[in-house]
């Protein structure tokens, strides 16, 4: 029988966007409590109460802040071995109803902010090998009514990670979309069709089960890498 052994993520330092909330703060805390030490990333710096932890005010949408945030992990930490890509912004609402603001936020956060992480990780990355995971979405991997707009940026996710993988194999970076179905966070709260008294949240997955998907992913041998995950609800409606 073939058997496989998992990596450690003991000793590894990790940078995580969107690290104050919901599924970024449920990673943060499953990373360290693997060992792992972290440079977090959000609006507010929270640091989450954890310890051997880099917290930055970071906005996404300006490449400067994301390349400070990354350069003061490094700083602290003296390597990265693991980006995950999580800042995120939604709306769920049909496409004729879509503000502009809220078409830029999405737009900005989503897409550019994605792809300003990439840019102020990858030099380190490529220094020693390592794993940049994307929190993408289902609705990156097909079309979803009533959230037209968020699905094109995740589209946009999916797409550029994937190109990643192309790019960066060569020099041992694993390139990872995660693609959860409905999760119960304010994730998009009071924006359009997501409301805090809507019954289906009482059946999504919670923040800590993506979690748990994404450390095994990390945590799989270095000699495979897995390009996507999708996963949903049991009581979640399939496409597909």
């Amino acid at each position: 029988m073939v058997t496989t052994s998992s990596i450690s993520l003991k000793g590894k330092v990790a940078f995580v966007t969107g690290a104050s909330s919901g599924i970024g703060a449920a990673v943060a805390r499953a990373l360290a409590g693997q060992g792992a030490k972290l440079g977090l990333a959000s609006r507010t710096g929270n640091d989450l109460g954890l310890a051997e932890v880099v917290a930055s005010r970071c906005d996404v949408r300006d490449p400067a802040q994301v390349k400070a945030a990354v350069a003061a992990t490094v700083e602290r930490f003296g390597r990265l071995d693991i980006v995950i890509a999580n800042a995120g912004l939604g709306s769920y609402r049909p496409v004729i109803e879509t503000s502009t603001e809220e078409i830029d936020e999405m737009v900005d956060v989503n897409v550019k902010g994605l792809i300003y992480t990439a840019q102020a990780t990858i030099p380190y990355l490529c220094e020693r090998g390592g794993d940049f995971v994307t929190l993408a979405s289902e609705a990156g991997r097909r079309g979803l009514p009533g959230e037209a707009v968020y699905v094109a940026s995740k589209f946009a996710q999916v797409g550029f990670t994937r190109s990643l993988d192309h790019e960066l194999r060569s020099f041992g970076i694993r390139c990872s979309n995660i693609c959860p179905g409905g999760v119960a966070t304010n994730f998009g709260m009071g924006r359009g069709l997501r409301t805090p008294d809507m019954p289906q949240l009482s059946e999504m997955m919670r923040s800590e089960d993506v979690a748990e998907v994404v450390l095994f992913n990390l945590t799989r041998p270095p000699t495979f890498r897995i390009l996507e995950t999708a996963f949903r609800s049991m009581h979640e409606q399939s496409w597909g």
